[in-house]
């Protein structure tokens, strides 16, 4: 009779095991499916192309409503005449391709610098108590205030760019990476030592990919900074040598007081900006997220 009850009391503990492993594997299975086509344009497409509609409208209501002189405020058919003249004098993509590369290469020597500086300000507690604070406090300045000495010292040309670039944007990618790392748990850290990754190993195979949450973030808001830097660049030193972008077109539009160049040029700044973070660091985000769980694929 005892072992009767044993025997069912056993096979009872083993049911609400497998009950609990089944439930627990029904938890951690990700539902994969192609989300439809009409659903992606009703919650993803709509949303921003009726935001833009909307703003049209307001905008040439207030033309409409003359709040404002015609030089200051004018109509979006004015800034379209814009696109139109570029467009068909073919100076269009030239313009926007001499900013964009200036800043994707400006933010790749950002991103060969500031990755290493935020693993060693990480790692390395003199390091950190050296120039932690001061990192902190380069994040903080204004990108446009190095201009004027970038100009001094290396003078009108693409190097000044660049070197405006690197002070606005290394900060934030070492910060970035310097967050991830302290948010790896020191379990994690434990476990790779005793598999016996320890120096670079360890921090290519543990740190590394524990970190990139941060590390994305950093990086995203290091391409922010790069392009702030670059606009204020172009602005402040306009020059024939370097060429026409997106900076030297909006000050253009200021100095000859073409208010349709002016809004078409930050209109073409804000697109380039939007287009690299969904083209890059979007999809760069949901597969980390989608990588650890939590995303689903869609």
């Amino acid at each position: 009779m005892a072992s009767t009850e044993t025997t069912a009391k056993a096979t009872a503990k083993n049911d609400d095991l497998a009950g609990l492993e089944a439930g627990l594997d029904a938890l951690d299975a990700v539902q994969v499916s192609r989300t439809p086509v009409r659903e992606v344009l009703l919650k993803k497409v709509l949303p921003p192309l009726t935001a833009v509609a909307l703003v049209l409208v307001v905008w040439q209501l207030l033309v409409w409503a003359e709040v404002t002189a015609e030089y200051k405020l004018p109509a979006p058919s004015a800034v379209w005449d814009s696109l139109s003249e570029m467009w068909l004098q073919g100076t269009l993509f030239d313009v926007v391709w001499t900013s964009v590369s200036r800043g994707l290469l400006g933010f790749l020597l950002a991103l060969a610098i500031g990755t290493p500086l935020g693993l060693l300000v990480a790692r390395v507690k003199f390091v950190r108590a050296a120039i932690g604070p001061i990192l902190s406090g380069l994040q903080s300045l204004p990108s446009v205030a190095w201009v004027p000495p970038a100009v001094i010292w290396l003078g009108l040309n693409d190097s000044m760019m660049f070197a405006v670039i690197l002070l606005g944007a290394v900060p934030s990618i070492a910060n970035g990476l310097v967050s991830g790392v302290d948010q790896v748990p020191p379990l994690f850290l434990r476990a790779g030592r005793t598999l016996g990754a320890t120096g670079l190993r360890g921090t290519w195979h543990i740190v590394m990919p524990a970190a990139l949450p941060g590390y994305v973030a950093g990086l995203k808001q290091g391409w922010a900074f790069s392009w702030r830097s670059l606009m204020a660049a172009e602005i402040i030193a306009s020059s024939p040598d370097l060429g026409l972008g997106l900076g030297q077109l909006l000050e253009n539009g200021r100095n000859n007081a073409d208010m349709a160049g002016v809004f078409f040029a930050i209109l073409l700044i804000l697109i380039v900006g939007i287009a690299i973070d969904l083209l890059l660091f979007s999809p760069l985000e949901r597969w980390v997220l989608r990588s650890r769980g939590l995303l689903a694929r869609s």
